[in-house]
C-alpha cells in the first residue's frame, strides 16, 4: 500500500509540472479523491483476505494419516461410549467359520459403542496355520493367540481372561480399555445392538452377565452363568489376573469352574441374568431352547449351515443390501 501511493504521488508531481496554473486545482481534487478511493478499495480487500484466512483455519483440520482401523477409541467416541470386547474361542483350522463370522458381525452397526470381535486360540503348531493365520492377522488384525497348548477344560478360559490387562492396558488409550469382556462361543449369534441395550443402564463394575444355569432358574446368584456367552466388567478381568483363587482351579466345565471363581472370590455382586434373550436353538426342543424373537441377544447351538441361515433369515439380515447392476438377488 504504501509503495503504491508513494507511486501515485510522485506521478502527479510530474504531470502538475505539465498542467497550466487554472487546471491545476481539478487536477489536484481528482488526483486526491482517485487516491482515497484505491484507499479505501485496499482496505476493503485486505479485511475480506483476513477473514477468508481465519474462516478457513477454522473450518479446515489435516487429516490423521496415522489412525488405525482396530484404534481402542473410534473417532467420533464420547465419554458416554461403551467398550465391549467380545472374545470367540474358537481352534487355529477354523478358517472357514472366522471368515463366516467376520460378515456377520462386520455388517452389523452400533452407535454410540465400540465393539471389538477378536478371535482367540492357543499357540500355532503347524507349518500352514503360521502362514495362514499370518495372513489373516495381516488383513483384519483380530486374533489373539494365547500362550497356551489348546484345550476346552483345562485352563484356556483362564488364559484368555488373565491375559487382556497385559495386551491391552498398555495401549496409550482410556482406562479401562474395555468396559465389558465377553467370552462367546463360535456356534452362538451375538445380535450386539440388543447386546449394547441390555448392558447401557447396568453397572460397569463388579458384573457378571449371561444365560443362568440350570435352565429353570432365574437366579443369577445361585450358580453360573452358561459358556455360549457371558460377559464381566473389566475389574473382574483384572481380579482374575491377579488372585490366586482361579490359578488353583483351572480345570472341568469351563463356564462352571467361572462360577466357581465368582463365588469364591466374593466377585460379581451386580449380577443380570439375559434369559431368555439368549438361548439355544429352537430344534431340537429342550428346557434350554427358545423359539426366535426380536428380543434375541444371542443363539447359542448353531451347529450347521441350515441353522444359521435359518437364523439369519429370521432376523432379516440382508434388509439394507444396497440395489446395484452388480448383481441380482431375487
Amino acid at each position: 500500500m504504501y509503495i503504491t501511493l508513494t507511486f501515485l504521488r510522485r506521478k502527479a508531481s510530474n504531470v502538475m509540472k505539465t498542467i497550466k496554473s487554472p487546471d491545476r486545482d481539478r487536477f489536484i481534487a481528482s488526483s486526491i479523491f482517485f487516491i482515497l478511493f484505491l484507499c479505501l478499495v485496499a482496505s476493503i480487500n485486505e479485511v475480506r483476505f483476513g477473514s477468508l484466512l481465519k474462516f478457513g483455519s477454522c473450518t479446515v483440520s489435516p487429516l490423521n494419516s496415522s489412525s488405525s482401523a482396530n484404534s481402542v477409541l473410534p473417532t467420533d467416541s464420547s465419554s458416554e461410549d461403551i467398550r465391549i470386547l467380545i472374545g470367540i474361542l474358537t481352534l487355529p483350522d477354523q478358517y472357514h467359520r472366522r471368515h463366516f463370522l467376520r460378515m456377520i458381525y462386520g455388517t452389523q452397526f452400533v452407535p454410540k459403542a465400540q465393539i471389538d470381535v477378536k478371535f482367540v486360540f492357543c499357540n500355532l503348531t503347524k507349518e500352514d496355520q503360521k502362514v495362514l493365520v499370518a495372513l489373516e492377522i495381516m488383513r483384519y488384525d483380530d486374533i489373539i493367540i494365547l500362550n497356551c497348548q489348546e484345550n476346552m477344560n483345562k485352563g484356556k478360559t483362564y488364559t484368555y481372561f488373565s491375559s487382556l490387562p497385559e495386551i491391552f492396558n498398555s495401549t496409550g488409550g482410556p482406562y479401562p480399555p474395555y468396559h465389558y469382556v465377553m467370552k462367546g462361543d463360535d456356534d452362538t449369534y451375538f445380535r450386539l445392538n440388543n447386546l449394547v441395550d441390555s448392558l447401557r443402564p447396568l453397572p460397569r463394575e463388579d458384573l457378571y452377565y449371561g444365560y443362568v444355569i440350570p435352565c429353570r432358574s432365574m437366579d443369577p446368584f445361585v450358580h453360573y452363568m452358561a459358556g455360549l456367552g457371558y460377559l464381566i466388567s473389566w475389574d473382574i478381568v483384572e481380579w482374575i489376573r491377579d488372585s490366586d483363587i482361579p490359578k488353583n482351579h483351572l480345570e472341568g466345565p469351563e463356564d462352571k469352574v467361572f462360577g466357581d471363581w465368582i463365588r469364591e472370590g466374593h466377585k460379581a455382586k451386580n449380577r443380570y441374568n439375559a434369559k431368555w434373550s439368549m438361548y439355544n436353538y429352537p430344534e431340537p426342543h429342550t428346557q434350554c431352547t427358545h423359539e426366535l424373537w426380536p428380543n434375541t441377544v444371542a443363539v447359542h447351538l448353531l451347529k450347521n449351515q441350515e441353522k444359521w441361515i435359518h437364523t439369519l433369515t429370521y432376523f432379516n439380515v440382508t434388509s439394507n443390501l444396497k440395489p446395484s447392476k452388480l448383481y441380482h438377488i431375487p
